[in-house]
């Protein structure tokens, strides 16, 4: 295997635990901990809210220092960092303690998607599908939070979802530090980019031209992060309570939520596929309207209905992820493209992080059929913003 295949794998399991250790808690307070420490689903939701505001406020300062030092540096400290904080998670005895290692985990899970999406991409020309498979790894992991958490705590209890992911990716890390130790000079222009520029550089687009797409990319990205969170965050408590006896265990509970995610992620290849050969406007705004048209047929659904109509809403939003992805790509270039995605993700993942007392307050005052409401209002809000994608730009192709 050559080694810019071995350094695309690794950047795909780091997605993959990127999405799994964000996630973690959510299925440990909806299956266990409610119980164990005598508080509702909506009084511990909160205390993974610090978490996900460092997931995204750190993105910035990740980019930047991956640009001007190290990207393969700055994924080998995200696997290791994330890792500890983790195994710290498992230790914690009170809502304040758990609170605080979530918040580590959220600071070291903050490098993935600046950093790593930046390399995926870099000296690419169709970028759809290689960040396609890497969103399918990340949508894995989102999967497998579910499914690992709800085995673990039937038979391990719930450190044990914290402990031993913590563990594989402090030795993911390790090696990861031992093969870029081996990286020869021609690898070395993609861990140092500063400065450096190729043939496959994207050429300099009209500010005007810019500044439309940016600022579509960021509107976007708001509401879509607001939907992906709350769809993944809640899935395992609204399986719990709308498959009624196809859900009565926490290990029952995950592996329809792996199902169901694991079903979702082949969307991204599709859409890596369509908007590489396709227009970007056409392809956009028909999954934001998928999502509207699914969210609002979920609101009143339970039982095999509702599994089979979560598969349906769950592949849009998975779809969703790479459609601005290869927009950043296609308009920044290289020397600053990690902090182009830190952008991308500040915005992002700062909506998730209100997206989860969101979905502990609506659930609290109205359950769940008030949030596919809100979240039907905002593919629908998407879907209008697609349409004024410039149309020359919805068809250019990659340029990494």
């Amino acid at each position: 295997m050559q080694r810019n295949q071995v350094n695309f794998l690794y950047l795909n399991l780091g997605h993959f635990f990127d999405h799994l250790f964000m996630l973690i808690f959510a299925s440990v307070a909806a299956l266990r901990l409610n119980a164990e420490w005598g508080m509702s689903y909506a009084e511990l939701i909160p205390y993974a809210t610090p978490g996900f505001v460092a997931f995204g406020v750190c993105a910035i300062l990740a980019g930047w220092i991956a640009d001007k030092w190290s990207r393969a540096g700055m994924i080998a400290i995200f696997f290791i960092g994330i890792g500890l904080s983790s195994m710290l998670a498992g230790l914690a005895n009170s809502p304040l303690q758990i609170a605080l290692s979530l918040t580590l985990v959220g600071i070291f899970a903050a490098i993935y998607h600046p950093v790593g999406l930046a390399m995926v991409v870099h000296g690419r020309e169709r970028t759809g599908i290689p960040l396609a498979i890497n969103g399918i790894f990340g949508n894995m992991g989102v999967a497998s939070a579910a499914l690992l958490t709800g085995l673990l705590i039937d038979n391990a209890g719930w450190r044990s979802a914290f402990y031993i992911p913590g563990v594989v990716s402090i030795l993911l890390g390790l090696s990861y530090l031992v093969f870029i130790r081996g990286e020869t000079a021609s690898t070395a222009s993609q861990t140092r980019p500063a400065g450096v520029e190729n043939s496959s550089t994207p050429a300099a687009k009209p500010r005007h031209v810019l500044l439309r797409v940016f600022t579509i990319i960021f509107f976007t990205t708001a509401l879509g992060g607001l939907i992906f969170q709350s769809t993944t965050f809640a899935l395992p408590k609204i399986f719990a309570e709308r498959l009624g006896d196809f859900a009565g265990t926490a290990t029952r509970v995950g592996w329809y939520a792996f199902l169901v995610f694991s079903l979702a992620a082949l969307a991204q290849l599709v859409i890596g596929y369509l908007v590489d050969r396709h227009s970007i406007r056409l392809v956009f705004a028909a999954v934001a309207l998928a999502q509207a048209v699914f969210f609002f047929i979920m609101t009143q659904l339970s039982g095999i209905a509702a599994l089979v109509v979560a598969i349906a809403f769950m592949f849009a939003v998975f779809g969703q992820i790479p459609i601005n992805d290869v927009l950043v790509g296609r308009m920044a270039r290289s020397e600053w493209r990690s902090r182009a995605y830190a952008l991308r993700y500040l915005v992002t993942f700062s909506v998730m992080a209100s997206a989860v007392p969101l979905i502990g307050w609506v659930h609290g005052n109205w359950g769940f059929e008030r949030l596919f409401q809100i979240l039907a209002f905002a593919a629908v809000t998407i879907f209008a913003a697609t349409l004024l994608l410039p149309a020359a730009e919805s068809r250019l192709r990659a340029r990494a």
